[in-house]
């Protein structure tokens, strides 16, 4: 019988910022496997990532996770410690400022549905864009964030504005309390401490690649 995660007397270490990046690589691996699979080991899930099987067992660690050699972890087990540690136990609300067209593909993603979050609002500040249907949403003006945030108890905040909009739309969120902002504009943002900003910058992204592409083609 696989190990399942427990809860020792002992506390550990909190997560390292490298390991909390990786957990959602792992519950998605593990949402891969067949629904009937009960255990699953280090070496498989390394595999799948191509990361090393001694990493994967060190990130389980920090969850009290801890396999049987030769059988390895519980499935179940392990995606719901997963999901607790990145705080999917409880509903979270998000909101969307910016729709452009990569606010309309984010606002239009199914997976947010099966990973408990909520997208809760749609925003921005072009009048012709204003009072149309996303879903079961329509689109508001930023001005309605206040209500929206006390209403609805926002969690994350997503920005998908022009970049010389983003740092405004940052503001407005702190603001109203929102701490956890996601920015996909291509743009520095600056916000206060206790607020945890990411950014997600696709053009970088590309560039890190070609830096690779052309390492690996000997050139440069």
């Amino acid at each position: 019988m696989a190990a399942r995660c427990r809860i020792s007397g002992m506390a550990r270490p909190a997560i390292p910022h490298a390991t909390v990046s990786r957990l959602p690589l792992y519950l998605r691996c593990l949402d891969q496997l067949p629904v009937d699979q009960e255990t699953v080991s280090s070496g498989e899930i390394a595999a799948a990532l191509s990361i090393n099987a001694a990493k994967v067992r060190k990130d389980f660690w920090y969850l009290e996770c801890e396999g049987l050699r030769g059988v390895g972890y519980n499935v179940q087990s392990l995606v719901s410690q997963i999901g607790a540690a990145l705080g999917l136990n409880v509903p979270l609300t998000i909101v969307i400022v910016g729709m452009g067209n990569l606010g309309m593909a984010l606002a239009h993603y199914q997976g947010f549905a099966s990973r408990g979050l909520i997208l809760a609002g749609v925003y921005d500040t072009d009048p012709g864009k204003i009072g149309d249907s996303v879903g079961d949403l329509v689109i508001r003006h930023p001005d309605n964030l206040a209500e929206d945030v006390r209403s609805q108890g926002v969690s994350i905040g997503v920005i998908a504005t022009p970049a010389p909009a983003a740092q405004g739309a940052v503001d407005l969120l702190v603001e109203l309390g929102v701490t956890s902002i996601l920015n996909f504009a291509p743009v520095v943002l600056h916000a206060p401490a206790g607020t945890t900003l990411r950014r997600v910058d696709v053009a970088t992204e590309l560039l890190i690649l070609g830096y690779h592409l052309s390492n690996h083609d000997g050139r440069g």
